[in-house]
């Protein structure tokens, strides 16, 4: 299979994604100690550039754990949420940061704010990119959240489509998708 070419406009620059992610990651590092571990968990796939930029910019003990979920079907929300790769490491009493690409129905975040809270952290601050209101199913709880934006699918900076795209460096709306 061949990628598509999808007709793409440019919605945040590198730049724009720089500067939220380096705020983001420094109002983290004042939320604790400077002696407190903080597990970064990255849900995988699409936050994986976003995370690798935010985990260098908390400027802290931060450990790395990552958790595959799946819920997308092309360029929809299934709902229906999937665990494809579970943490590694016990995190009970541990300050958990749990890091998304994008929140929209709510229902993923949802699903791992209780999986999580299950293993009983200390803490769990949830950070995501970005955030669809007009999409959302149910309210979830976002800590920090990078950029509001319209009910579009978006590409780039991690986010796919039938798993391209994720290398552009900004994030571009997909303009010709059904």
């Amino acid at each position: 299979m061949h990628m598509e070419h999808l007709k793409l406009s440019p919605l945040l620059k590198e730049a724009a994604l720089a500067d939220r992610v380096n705020a983001i990651g420094t109002a983290i590092k004042e939320q604790f100690k400077d002696d407190e571990e903080i597990v970064a968990i990255c849900v995988l796939k699409g936050s994986f550039m976003f995370f690798s930029d935010l985990i260098r910019a908390i400027d802290s003990n931060v450990i790395c754990e990552f958790f595959g979920v799946s819920s997308y079907h092309g360029a929809s929300s299934s709902g229906e949420v999937k665990l494809t790769l579970d943490l590694n490491t016990p995190i009970e009493n541990k300050n958990v940061v749990l890091v998304e690409d994008i929140v929209d129905t709510g229902l993923t975040m949802n699903y791992l704010i209780k999986n999580i809270s299950a293993r009983s952290p200390k803490s769990l601050t949830t950070v995501t990119l970005l955030h669809k209101p007009a999409a959302k199913k149910v309210d979830c709880k976002l800590d920090h959240v990078g950029f509001e934006i319209e009910n579009n699918f978006v590409v780039g900076y991690g986010l796919d489509y039938l798993g391209y795209y994720r290398n552009l460096p900004y994030i571009a709306e997909v303009q010709n998708i059904n």
